[in-house]
């Protein structure tokens, strides 16, 4: 009698894994990615494209008021009338040389601390308490007591700043690093790294990804920071463009200051978040479907 050949379902003879619809494998047998058809690229700038022109059509036929809220198209014709004769340029630089002084100094900082009260008990009960007791206080309702201690000059934009960006990246270093296994942290030494090299090769790449959320939360508080800082007895800088455009009733000026803070906080999230990917490429997460 002859034996019946058993021929696999699906796919090629002698082929040992189902074949599932949509599945993907590259030429190095790793799974990867599906790549984002470009129609949904496009599909997330649908809903602030239809808000922009809602608010255009609400501006022609009079349901906004000029003087409370300015039109799209004028304030892109403010911007360029401003970017025109330089104005804007300055105040732009100013803002994001504090922001950046202040992002570095914070963040440094943070990293600092949060990897001291992560890796060393003795740190962790020194430094942490005292940093989640000022957690709880709005650093923006320091003002008062800032102005106090530093002054009204440019040492008080940039400690705001330093303020907002600290706490996210300590907290998040803390967390990334309290998070990883055990186990790893053991089995390296028992391979034979030092405490150096453990740190170097187990301990920073697995909070790497903890590190980055917590860099683009600062990145957030600190313009957001920057924001009350420029308003205080400042010659230059976004915050105060808009607070002299306040004093006028330029709604147009004002609505441009805050497209210019959205904008730099969008372009500054972009970059980390591309950073984080080109960073981070043996981490492979689910994606939205």
């Amino acid at each position: 009698m002859t034996r019946p050949t058993l021929v696999p379902a699906s796919g090629t003879a002698g082929s040992t894994a189902p074949d599932v619809p949509g599945a993907t494998e590259p030429a190095h047998g790793r799974p990867g990615r599906a790549r984002r058809p470009v129609g949904a690229r496009w599909r997330r700038t649908a809903s602030p494209v239809l808000l922009v022109l809602a608010w255009e059509l609400a501006s022609r036929t009079g349901l906004l008021a000029p003087e409370k809220l300015s039109a799209p198209s004028e304030v892109l014709r403010t911007g360029w009338r401003l970017a025109a004769d330089g104005t804007l340029w300055i105040h732009l630089t100013d803002s994001l040389t504090r922001a950046a002084i202040g992002l570095a100094i914070g963040g440094t900082l943070g990293v600092l601390l949060g990897a001291l009260a992560g890796l060393v008990r003795l740190g962790d009960d020194l430094v942490d308490p005292p940093v989640q007791m000022a957690r709880m206080l709005p650093h923006l309702g320091l003002v008062p007591l800032l102005i106090i201690w530093v002054g009204i000059g440019e040492s008080l934009k940039i400690t705001l700043v330093c303020l907002g960006a600290f706490f996210p990246i300590y907290f998040n270093m803390y967390a990334g690093i309290r998070e990883i296994d055990a186990r790893l942290v053991e089995a390296a030494r028992t391979c034979g790294l030092n405490a150096l090299q453990r740190v170097r090769h187990v301990i920073l790449p697995g909070a790497l990804p903890a590190l980055f959320l917590g860099l683009r939360l600062a990145i957030g508080a600190a313009w957001l920071s920057l924001v009350v800082g420029e308003q205080v007895n400042a010659q230059t800088g976004i915050g105060f463009l808009m607070m002299e455009a306040r004093e006028f009733s330029q709604t147009d000026v004002v609505v441009l200051g805050l497209l210019v803070y959205a904008l730099l906080g969008l372009l500054s999230d972009v970059a980390i978040r591309a950073l984080e990917k080109r960073t981070l490429t043996w981490r492979n997460g689910i994606q939205a479907s």
